[in-house]
């Protein structure tokens, strides 16, 4: 079987730095390829796989959809595990968000389902291991709203310290106490908008950061509220949380099961939201999987490892 290759850069970038992808392929697939001028030669036991996941390439690089090399070998490691591959969903340009000049889409279909959670829902959960983009993508939601004009206010919180809330015993003001704990938040912020427009907003109180504490009492109007790494949180301060939801506002809780610091599992107020609430209308619950990972590639293995033990990650 052969593929006419209409841009030759095509090949360097499917067969990646240092013929890393090719190699899976022949390792993985006892698939051989052979270049010709602008022909690729595809023999082999898997040649039929092969030759339509290379042809889905093709057509997402000539409409300037490029995959990370990891994006393209989780697409090689559903072909051996026998999942679907399909990328019919990067094809969708309402799945596009666009920032500084970059543009930023879902790497995984889970992702997908996630962005279509956030824009129909009131409330969402995002629950997953870490490095499955639940949080950068509600941070990135958050961000297209509030320049749509469809809020007036980002609201990002989390529980101050991993086991409860006690500020005191640490050294300055309340910004520098929670800094370090909000830092993932920033972090986010910092790359979609950059630091001068983040300090901006959060001067102006378009943007807040607050630990979670500070949510009691409160109605939040016209807001988009983000609670992340909320499997720290008790039963109560969900609640108290999830009360807070005003009128045209969107929530989104993130959060990993299988990293709890409270000091008894069962009391994590992720867990019980997730499951007395999961019938309720507009409210969305995604549950990310090790396969939705989009860090480095050992990231999946280690997870993989720890679950095989039965430890948390």
């Amino acid at each position: 079987m052969e593929i006419i290759i209409k841009k030759h850069s095509f090949l360097q970038y499917f067969f990646g730095i240092n013929d890393n992808i090719l190699n899976e392929i022949h390792s993985n697939f006892e698939t051989i390829l052979k270049v010709y001028e602008n022909r690729l030669l595809i023999e082999g036991k898997n040649k039929d796989i092969i030759y339509k996941y290379i042809l889905t390439l093709q057509e997402l690089y000539d409409k300037d959809i490029l995959l990370s090399e990891t994006e393209i070998l989780d697409g090689i490691l559903n072909l051996i595990e026998n999942r679907e591959f399909s990328y019919d969903y990067l094809l969708k340009k309402d799945r596009i968000l666009a920032f500084r000049g970059k543009r930023l889409r879902p790497k995984t279909r889970n992702q997908t389902i996630y962005l279509d959670m956030i824009s129909k829902n009131d409330i969402i959960f995002g629950v997953g291991p870490a490095g499955t983009g639940k949080t950068y993508l509600a941070v990135a939601m958050a961000i297209k709203n509030l320049i749509e004009k469809k809020v007036e206010k980002i609201i990002l919180t989390r529980p101050a310290v991993e086991a409860g809330e006690s500020l005191g015993f640490l050294p300055g003001d309340l910004k520098e106490k929670i800094d370090p704990y909000l830092r993932p938040l920033y972090d986010a912020l910092y790359e979609m908008v950059g630091a001068e427009k983040t300090y901006k907003y959060i001067e102006k109180e378009i943007i807040e950061i607050a630990p979670l504490a500070y949510m009691r009492g409160r109605t939040l109007n016209n807001s988009f509220i983000i609670l992340d790494e909320a499997q720290n949180t008790t039963k109560t301060q969900m609640k108290m949380f999830l009360t807070r939801f005003g009128f045209n506002s969107k929530a989104i809780i993130t959060g990993d099961i299988t990293q709890i610091d409270l000091e008894k599992k069962s009391d994590s107020g992720l867990i019980q939201a997730i499951r007395i609430l999961r019938n309720i209308s507009k409210i969305g619950i995604m549950e990310f999987e090790k396969k939705d990972v989009v860090r480095n590639k050992v990231v999946k293995e280690i997870i993989g490892a720890y679950e095989k033990m039965g430890e948390k990650i």
